[in-house]
């Protein structure tokens, strides 16, 4: 099965290869297929921009595709900021000003009240045979500061369970162990694995 990976991000690319390295699965990228369709992320859930982004893909190339979608939800704001996490204090998406937003928006708040987690979802559309969610989070707060220079977003002020150091400050093998967006890649090489057998 050849599956075309919905995404620019390098970094996002190298994950997604690690936690699907699955024998007979080719994962494809911009890079091999070239005039790549950007849909607009209008869905309202993080299934429904996952659906979207692998439903374009996979009408483009003819191709099964392979889509995620994630961001923050933080408890005391509504579960804001969501699925607008990446564009929060802006549509030119500056992980700085987003993450000065949500300070700004939770300041004074306690501990207790400023629970939040990651959430990912990964959408896999096939031809003729629907499309296939596994989803993923990480709980955690929000910290009252950022802390350390890893990772991208808001994990610097992200503080996940049952850790004294924010996502920021934790190894790539550490954050990849607890990730939103690791649990959901490792569920879905579970069902692509159920489907190519």
């Amino acid at each position: 099965m050849d599956i075309v990976i919905a995404s620019g991000n390098p970094g996002k690319i190298r994950e997604i290869r690690a936690a699907l390295d699955i024998p007979g699965i080719k994962l494809l990228t911009h890079a091999e297929l070239g005039d790549w369709p950007e849909p607009e992320e209008s869905g309202s859930t993080f299934d429904e921009n996952a659906e979207i982004k692998a439903l374009a893909l996979m009408e483009r190339f003819g191709l099964a595709a392979l889509a995620d979608d994630s961001g923050l939800e933080v408890d005391y704001l509504g579960k804001r900021p969501g699925v607008h996490s990446s564009r929060y204090a802006g549509p030119e998406g500056d992980a700085y000003r987003n993450m000065d937003r949500l300070l700004a928006e939770i300041q004074g708040v306690p501990a207790d009240k400023r629970t939040a987690r990651f959430v990912c979802v990964v959408a896999l559309a096939r031809p003729g045979g629907g499309t296939v969610f596994t989803r993923g989070t990480c709980e955690g707060e929000i910290l009252t500061e950022g802390r350390g220079e890893g990772g991208f977003g808001y994990d610097p002020v992200f503080l996940p369970e049952g850790f004294d150091r924010s996502m920021a400050e934790l190894s790539i093998e550490e954050k990849n162990a607890i990730s939103h967006r690791g649990k959901a890649l490792r569920a879905m090489a579970e069902k692509i694995n159920s489907l190519a057998s």
